[in-house]
């Protein structure tokens, strides 16, 4: 039993509020040119109810989006007039010039952390020095946040009866699961995100280890990555 109700802080470890929409826009395989803006901040709407009723810390810019995109949703169902003989602006190109602006600058720092770094990449390898091992994490991409929100939405919805309670994990000791999963990555190196949540446990239990992962991540006592070719998410002991 926890003493307290333990919230999980995920501000500036995981993904900010431009990232949960670039992530819904791949997910739903729309055109940031032309976002149905209606569904994407349903959507939106509905990983921020989530995450508060885990009882995720929700920074204020994750809020401010929420507002910014219930504002455009509105102002997409007021009707449109003409202005000196041109068409009025789309008002959802408030929200897709920094999306695009962000991508960007996502993918110039993409391309600098690809660059050759001195000392590591730069110089002539040493004769006689010990062959380079191929790497046993190889073939694995960084998970987002909203990835594993929806892993573990399939885990809780998979559960036998009803999986729509109130989503509380004061029962279950947030720090004893994290002590868990750090044996049994110490045992075993890596598991897989599913190897985590036992078949037996209850959902305020599996809410409770849930959490805990969330925790390491932001201490960064783990890893966790997904598989190029099986889409597996697999945790590995930082």
């Amino acid at each position: 039993m926890s003493d307290s109700r333990y919230e999980v802080r995920v501000e500036n470890i995981f993904e900010g509020p431009m990232d949960l929409l670039v992530y819904l826009i791949h997910k739903n395989e729309v055109d940031i040119y032309d976002i149905p803006i209606a569904m994407i901040t349903e959507q939106y709407l509905g990983y921020i109810d989530w995450m508060e009723r885990m009882n995720v810390d929700v920074a204020g810019d994750f809020l401010l989006m929420a507002a910014t995109l219930t504002q455009i949703k509105s102002r997409m169902l007021l009707p449109t007039h003409e202005i000196d003989g041109e068409d009025p602006e789309d008002p959802r190109l408030e929200i897709t010039r920094p999306l695009l602006e962000y991508l960007r600058m996502k993918s110039a720092a993409e391309e600098i952390a690809l660059r050759p770094v001195l000392g590591e990449d730069t110089f002539v390898r040493p004769k006689g020095a010990e062959e380079i091992r191929p790497d046993p994490e190889g073939g694995f991409i960084q998970v987002s946040l909203f990835e594993l929100i929806d892993a573990f939405q399939r885990i809780i919805e998979n559960l036998p009866g009803k999986h729509a309670v109130e989503l509380d994990a004061e029962r279950f000791s947030i720090q004893d699961k994290i002590a868990h999963i750090i044996e049994v990555l110490e045992e075993k190196g890596s598991v897989t995100f599913h190897e985590l949540f036992s078949r037996d446990a209850g959902k305020e239990e599996l809410i409770a280890t849930f959490l805990a992962l969330l925790e390491m991540g932001r201490l960064g006592l783990v890893r966790i990555a997904q598989h190029c070719q099986n889409g597996i998410i697999r945790l590995f002991y930082q």
